[in-house]
């Protein structure tokens, strides 16, 4: 189980370099004589370029890669127990940002050190962005990834997504031409974009942009190693016909495929059920 009671009194805890530690005050005191399982730790990867959780005896089997303005955090409860990095991507949770707008690809080169220190042909675990992340991985270096568990990924572009409004568009002509100031123009950006696109500013709102306009069809004729799909049947955000269209591609490219659909769960599974998504990635370590 996670200390997650330790956190609540302000217990800190760490990894020691041959066993679980928990320090408690000026205390070291061995994690498995408290009856801890699996004891939580942030972990600098890359040089300090990230930081993740670190969970359970090294190394790991799982590495969980989270969704947009989220953190690694969000798999505490879907992968108690089982050994596992929980990342923070860049420009989230404690990653510093890049210093230039990057794609998918872009953020799986910077998480590709982090299998150095993983078991061999690890799973990877995505959720909404993180799988766009986990896609890239495992089309690149099929031969460092064990299976996927992806779950409400936008892995395809959806047949009616149409470009900006034509009054946007105008606004942003209006903007190129200098006839619309850079303040007025965030106004307009405000009113027109998504939550997350709000949200996000420098960088991170040019890798927004960025990620949205891709799709991944070529990566998922690539992939070799097994997937699950796991999806909400109330997704919203990617909806279920997505995750049929990615099935129904990786099977025609031969890969071994197979989809649960979750009932009455939407689009965060990490948090909304986190038992199904627990069952599925034991599912995958076994068969993988």
């Amino acid at each position: 189980m996670l200390l997650e009671t330790a956190t609540a009194v302000g217990k800190i805890r760490v990894w020691g370099p041959t066993v679980p530690v928990v320090l408690v005050g000026n205390s070291i005191l061995d994690a498995r004589a408290l009856r801890i399982e699996y004891v939580v730790a942030l972990r600098a990867f890359g040089g300090g370029a990230l930081f993740g959780d670190v969970a359970g005896e090294e190394p790991p089997r799982v590495l969980a890669l989270h969704g947009w303005g989220r953190r690694g955090t969000d798999f505490a409860a879907s992968l108690q127990g089982i050994p596992y990095i929980a990342l923070d991507l860049p420009g989230f949770g404690a990653t510093p940002a890049f210093d230039e707008p990057q794609g998918a690809g872009g953020y799986a080169v910077a998480v590709l050190p982090v299998l150095e220190e993983m078991a061999a042909r690890p799973i990877l675990v995505g959720h909404s962005f993180g799988g766009r992340v986990a896609v890239v991985l495992a089309s690149r270096y099929p031969e460092r990834i064990g299976g996927l568990v992806l779950t409400g990924v936008p892995l395809l572009r959806r047949s009616h997504a149409s470009g900006p409004r034509l009054r946007y568009r105008l606004w942003r002509w209006g903007h190129r031409a200098g006839v619309v100031s850079d303040l007025r123009m965030e106004r307009i950006r405000r009113r027109y974009g998504s939550a997350d696109y709000r949200a996000a500013t420098g960088v991170m709102r040019q890798t927004l942009v960025t990620v949205v306009h891709e799709s991944y069809e070529n990566e998922l004729r690539t992939i070799k190693a097994p997937v699950c799909l796991v999806w909400g049947a109330d997704d919203t955000e990617v909806p279920l016909q997505i995750a049929h269209k990615a099935k129904d591609l990786l099977a025609e490219s031969g890969v071994e495929v197979w989809l649960d659909v979750l009932e009455g769960v939407g689009h965060w599974v990490p948090t909304e059920a986190p038992a199904a998504l627990r069952e599925a990635v034991e599912q995958m370590l076994q068969h993988s």
